[in-house]
């Protein structure tokens, strides 16, 4: 089937979103807080919710806000859950998010006559629709579908936060000891994080659906885990990775006329099967072969 420019559009919005993901993700998993993008993917949608109705529009800044500050909220509210209520990190994760998400669905149906989202749009997304929303100036110049230019913004951002701050993201990531004595505001690096993952999540969320921005924020970098144990070639195989998932996804999805974000979730779900079976490194068959013969 020959590609066309909706094609080529979807593909390329499709990897510059799973590069954003797998930028985040990696650190979180370095931090051991995968989860806790799983939760601020799906707690985020009352904070979209409401900046919609406080702004009327999809597109507006208020959302990328909202999204934020409910990001920000659920990290404080897992850590207090933590401290305050002794509980484990996965209970508190999983009591957040979930009362968040809930929450989100209960506002959208509520209000889905003043919301221009619904649950499907949440869970799956709508990133065939990309070509279709096109952003025009007030001159009248067609720039070409909006979500790619924000997107493409969006992975900019990421990579100059992460060239810019490096240094103290490794320090705290590895060793929040050693940052804290030398000066490094531990806090204050988490917290930007965390930010970057919500807003990472709301540019994602209307585009894939909270299941796809789960799965590119978690599998790409679990692949490239199992491939190096180098921070920079992590961050590059993770968005490569990433990017090889969008277009066996995309093609998958096109041969079998079924899901574009379940599609691509699944090509994410097979390609860390194969790392996890044929790493040299750490896959299962080589560490088999490694594995000391006992007489």
């Amino acid at each position: 089937m020959p590609i066309g420019y909706e094609d080529i559009t979807i593909l390329i919005t499709g990897t510059l979103i799973a590069i954003c993901c797998a930028l985040t993700g990696s650190l979180l998993m370095l931090r051991r807080m995968a989860l806790a993008g799983d939760a601020i993917a799906h707690a985020v949608l009352p904070g979209i919710v409401i900046a919609f109705l406080l702004s009327g529009s999809r597109s507006s800044p208020f959302m990328i806000a909202g999204a934020a500050a409910i990001g920000l909220f659920t990290t404080f509210s897992i850590e207090m859950l933590q401290k305050k209520a002794r509980l484990q990190n996965d209970a508190s994760i999983g009591l957040t998010f979930t009362f968040l998400f809930a929450t989100g669905i209960i506002l959208l149906s509520m209000l889905a006559g003043q919301v221009d989202l619904d649950q499907d749009c949440v869970l799956y997304g709508e990133l065939a629709y990309v070509p279709l929303d096109v952003w025009i100036t007030p001159s009248g110049t067609v720039m070409g579908p909006r979500a790619l230019w924000v997107t493409a913004v969006l992975c900019l951002l990421l990579l100059a936060l992460i060239i810019v701050a490096r240094r103290p993201l490794l320090l705290t990531t590895f060793d929040p000891a050693y940052a804290s004595a030398i000066g490094v505001s531990v806090p204050f690096y988490h917290y930007l994080l965390m930010g970057s993952v919500s807003v990472t999540t709301v540019v994602s969320f209307e585009l894939v659906g909270a299941i796809l921005v789960v799965a590119l924020l978690i599998a790409p970098a679990a692949t490239a885990y199992m491939l190096t144990d180098n921070f920079r070639m992590l961050l590059v195989l993770a968005c490569l990775a990433g990017a090889v998932a969008v277009a066996a996804g995309y093609a998958m999805a096109a041969t079998l006329d079924t899901s574009i974000a379940g599609s691509i979730a699944t090509a994410n779900g097979l390609l860390f099967m194969l790392a996890f079976i044929f790493s040299p490194q750490h896959g299962l068959l080589f560490r088999k072969k490694r594995k000391p013969v006992i007489h």
